[in-house]
């Protein structure tokens, strides 16, 4: 029956080429509406109504039947796969209709066939538990989001970050392919995430480990494994960018979660090694937000960040469990999965915000925009409410998450030992500066957009989009908005997660109280806001109130750039203290002392990756020059060729006369 599921939303899939255009789309939408009630039918059943996992035939293959296996980290994975998919392609119906005048039928279709490809590849992902159809998954879930990622093929940048991306995807895939031959070999068990049990069981289960987050790590972006990210989401449209962002990534925490179940002993270097990666990609990546001028670019720093923050989460429930510490070991994990979720629905939320911006304005550099708060005021309001959540601020979701990840730090104090005690302090200030930076991050993002005066001609024509684009964005409020005030309500379901790695989930259960009391004290400053806010327009409708214009202290007709915060201005502080990271280089000619009537100049800033740069760019610049230098080789003459052959014959004589061979 499952079987006969797939097979049949593969075929109507398909039928979407022989779609006409303007249909296309809604054959699209039912199909994704219908993968999503079958597949988050399974995770309901397993998360809420069946005692340990549901095994679902699948495929028959080798003689064995290869099944879905849907336990509690399986059955969270597909809600928040479901459910972010499903607000890409509402959001994807506004967004794509101005492409519709330059793509052809066969070009739309190919676009929608990969988004359902991308859908359902996640979905097999976190089902399949047989190494090798677990592969073909993962491999399908790179394929179809590279032909997302060049939906603007004709872009050479965009085809060439698509190309960037699939060869980093390709080496992740070839590493886990490694990790799970060698387990297989190690152990002489099954060829699958079961079957890892038995060789780390019998291993120290570093090595491997560490093999497997290599590969996991480069999908999700930890640094220094992130090099494909900044790049692949901005060149995406922004439905695959938040789809991507919100959800893609996170199949690599998955794998790391699902290994990690499968690993009983020597956790503490693992904990350890997991924290600090984790710390620095959640430092790293916030700084380089900052100094981004691309809003999108911004964004994709920003998903490392809190990559970086659900590490922090996992490492410190490691850490927990190998040092006999229950409440770190529980709340550490359930901050980061938590996290999980939330990050899904604030990330996709600014994509989706920063997309309405970008098809009204047609430019992703906030230096040309501002002001934007007076034309498209609910995309303004959006975006506020996705950047306090992602900040961390209260009472939103984001807030929830790091309290659990805050609480298990401070409850876990003296419980260990000088070394877990000094772990978790710079656990606990990694995680504050992280915080702390972040708001920095969006206000300078929000404050540079949406208010002040326009800083470019860019703004001119801008008006609020249209409903649909729109329907999204409040769904997902709505969801940020409820986990944050009603909390506690997610802590059962969180539990079954969170006991597959600890078996203990008494402390979640504990801090239920606290959270209730979180949500009351929310609830009252909500109230409050609402209370002023009815009392200020009660007091004003009884006032004359009167408008003129702002003294504009003489710069009322300079450029906007003079008598307001610059993208660069705002950071300029932040730039100097941590010039060696974020490695920002100025644009600019000089004045000369002679000029006594200076000509015009342009002054710009641009900030590089010296992780992508070191690693990356120069030693492949470096292989690319000697394979020119070999090319000198290749004259096209044949008697050269031949020439070579007889080189080489010679050469192998000579060898063998010598005994060298």
């Amino acid at each position: 029956m499952d079987l006969l599921f797939f097979k049949i939303t593969i075929v109507l899939i398909v039928a979407l080429f022989v779609l006409p255009q303007r249909i296309q789309y809604f054959w699209s939408l039912l199909l994704h509406t219908a993968i999503l009630g079958i597949t988050s039918f399974w995770a309901i059943e397993s998360l809420f109504f069946y005692s340990g996992s549901l095994i679902l035939p699948f495929f028959p293959f080798w003689g064995n039947t290869i099944s879905l296996v849907i336990d509690p980290l399986s059955a969270f994975f597909l809600l928040v796969v479901n459910f972010t998919a499903f607000m890409g392609i509402l959001y994807a119906k506004g967004y794509l209709k101005p492409y519709y005048e330059t793509k052809n039928r066969s070009e739309t279709a190919f676009h929608f066939f990969n988004f359902l490809g991308l859908h359902l590849s996640m979905l097999l992902v976190v089902m399949l538990r047989d190494a090798v159809a677990f592969l073909i998954a993962w491999e399908l879930m790179s394929i179809s989001s590279f032909f997302l990622v060049i939906f603007e093929s004709e872009k050479k940048e965009t085809l060439r970050t698509g190309i960037r991306y699939l060869i980093q995807m390709h080496i992740g895939v070839v590493l886990l392919m490694v990790a799970f031959i060698l387990a297989f070999v190690g152990s002489g068990a099954a060829f699958s995430f079961d079957g890892l049990s038995m060789y780390f069981a019998a291993h120290n289960p570093f090595w491997l480990f560490l093999l497997f987050f290599i590969g996991f790590g480069i999908k999700a972006g930890f640094i220094p494994l992130h090099s494909w990210l900044p790049h692949a989401h901005p060149a995406a449209p922004s439905h695959v960018s938040g789809t991507m962002s919100g959800v893609m990534i996170k199949m690599g925490i998955y794998g790391i979660l699902r290994v990690l179940t499968t690993i009983h002993h020597d956790l503490f270097g693992i904990g350890l090694f997991i924290l600090i990666i984790s710390l620095v990609s959640g430092l790293i990546g916030i700084s380089l937000a900052i100094v981004q001028h691309d809003v999108k670019k911004i964004l994709a720093y920003s998903s490392i960040e809190n990559i970086g923050i659900i590490g922090i989460g996992i490492g410190l429930g490691v850490i927990g469990l190998a040092m006999n510490i229950p409440v770190l070991a529980v709340l550490g994990f359930a901050g980061g999965i938590l996290h999980i979720l939330n990050h899904s629905l604030f990330k996709s939320l600014l994509f989706f915000t920063a997309g309405n911006v970008y098809r009204q304005t047609h430019t992703r550099n906030i230096e040309q925009l501002g002001g934007l708060i007076k034309k498209m005021p609910k995309t303004a309001l959006f975006f506020l409410l996705g950047a306090m959540a992602i900040s961390g601020l209260p009472p939103f979701n984001g807030f929830i998450s790091e309290f659990l990840i805050y609480s298990g730090m401070f409850k876990s104090l003296q419980s260990g030992g000088l070394m877990t005690d000094i772990v978790i302090l710079f656990s606990f200030s990694g995680l504050a500066i992280i915080g702390g930076l972040a708001v920095f991050c969006f206000t300078k993002v929000f404050s540079i957009v949406f208010l002040g005066n326009p800083r470019s001609s860019k703004t001119e024509n801008a008006s609020e989009v249209e409903n649909p684009m729109l329907i999204p964005d409040y769904l997902i409020s709505a969801f940020i908005i409820f986990i944050g005030f009603a909390p506690a309500l997610f802590m059962k379901p969180l539990a079954e997660i969170v006991h597959l790695f600890t078996g203990n989930t008494d402390f979640i259960f504990q801090i239920v109280p606290t959270l209730n009391k979180i949500s009351l004290s929310s609830g009252i400053f909500i109230a409050v806001i609402v209370i002023f806010w009815m009392l200020r327009n009660w007091q004003q409708k009884r006032q004359k109130v009167e408008q003129s214009a702002t003294w504009g202290c003489g710069y009322s007709g300079a450029n906007p750039a003079i008598h307001q915060y610059t993208a660069t201005s705002y950071a300029e502080n932040f730039r100097q203290l941590s010039a060696k990271i974020v490695n920002v280089k100025k644009d600019f000619e000089l004045f000369e002392e002679t000029e006594i009537f200076p000509g015009e100049r342009t002054f710009e800033t641009r900030s590089s990756d010296i992780f992508e740069d070191q690693i990356i760019t120069k030693p492949s610049g470096k292989l690319l020059s000697l394979f020119e230098k070999i090319a000198v080789l290749q004259t096209g003459k044949i008697q050269h060729y031949l020439l070579y052959a007889l080189v080489f014959l010679l050469a192998i004589s000579v060898f063998a006369l010598l005994n060298w061979i």
